[in-house]
């Protein structure tokens, strides 16, 4: 009996110890999605062999930010296997990264237009015949003096927004196909290691983060996997669109982005300094009042827009429904923030005239 009680409690260890680690491995739910696609020109492919990955946007949970992943060129893993992209898409209370992946289809990749072959759906850059690579020259830059294995099928490519990510306020609004579906079923292989290291010397490299080159990285695509410094390498030529900085430590993002109460910038209190320490504690005390109200209902709100998200899950809902809960959480919360500082303003102005006269009782 008491060793049958060990063993369970043993078991219970276990259990928790495994439930807490994969609690640890949830990331922080991100409310704003990645910087708009980057401008840039593809490298040349460096060899027969070689299939184009396009480059993403990835995010650093340790700095709150996102980082810029080069385009680039990899050898496929298996003749035959083609490369789906990673994407990022809107969770309903978040935006949720998808790797990429080998395949010998390409899957759904959140509709997102990549360009060079990868416009939203499939993949137009090449195709295997023969258990060769040919490549589309139309979409492809390949040195025809080098490889001879080309053809040219015209495609079109319209991608104004340079929007990266599916879903929420302003996303990609697609779905995946039955093909995709089947697809995404299919055998797959990960990220080969040259394709993990590439993406880890990016997330190294200060100068690729979303804050440091305002959606304009200066390494965009490179010949190969890690060959930031080849001068091959192709910096952006512009941003695609104006820089939302996400969430970065204690910097919030700014009110007109946010969806949520807790995407709001923290409350805050002025410092009175009349030159009467009565007053300054009086207005002190006026403004803590005020700021614990704000923050209540804050909280009421973001408790109410929490349900709500369940409520959303639990009813299976479509994306479009999810969008329009969004679109109303989003007038909410600002509705809420212009009430905050219209009641902010009023205190300011109510307590102006007193701190005109330090010696007013």
């Amino acid at each position: 009996m008491h060793i049958r009680f060990i063993r369970t409690l043993l078991f219970a260890l276990v259990v928790l110890s495994m439930s807490a680690a994969s609690f640890a491995q949830i990331g922080v739910a991100i409310r704003i999605g990645p910087p708009p696609l980057p401008i840039y020109e593809q490298p040349i492919c460096p060899g027969d062999g070689y299939l184009w990955t396009p480059g993403y946007w990835a995010y650093d949970y340790d700095i709150s930010d996102y980082y810029w992943v080069p385009g680039t060129w990899v050898m496929a893993p298996e003749i035959g296997f083609l490369w789906t992209p990673a994407y990022w898409g809107w969770g309903g209370d978040g935006f949720v990264f998808y790797d990429g992946y080998w395949g010998s289809n390409v899957g759904f990749y959140g509709g997102i237009n990549y360009g060079f072959g990868y416009f939203g759906v499939g993949f137009e850059g090449g195709r295997w015949d023969g258990g060769h690579f040919f490549y589309n020259r139309s979409v492809s830059n390949v040195n025809i003096n080098d490889i001879h294995n080309v053809y040219n099928s015209p495609a079109r490519n319209n991608n104004e927004n340079h929007v990266s990510y599916n879903g929420g306020n302003g996303g990609i609004d697609a779905r995946p196909t039955a093909q995709e579906e089947a697809a995404a079923r299919d055998r797959h292989i990960p990220p080969v290691a040259a394709q993990t290291q590439h993406a880890q010397a990016a997330r190294a490299n200060p100068q690729q983060r979303a804050s440091a080159n305002m959606g304009k990285p200066g390494v965009a695509a490179t010949p190969r996997p890690g060959d930031f410094n080849d001068r091959g390498a192709a910096p952006a030529k512009a941003a695609g669109g104006p820089y939302t900085p996400a969430n970065r430590g204690g910097n919030a993002p700014a009110a007109s982005a946010a969806v949520h109460p807790h995407d709001l910038p923290p409350l805050t209190r002025s410092t009175p300094n009349t030159g009467n320490p009565k007053l300054d504690r009086k207005y002190q005390q006026q403004q803590d009042k005020v700021v614990a109200k704000q923050q209540q209902e804050r909280d009421k709100l973001q408790q109410q827009q929490d349900q709500e998200h369940v409520k959303l899950d639990k009813q299976k809902a479509n994306e479009a429904t999810k969008q329009q809960v969004e679109q109303k959480h989003q007038q909410q919360t600002q509705q809420l923030q212009q009430k905050h500082q219209q009641q902010t303003q009023q205190l300011q102005q109510r307590q102006q005239p007193e701190s005109r006269e330090p010696g007013r009782k």
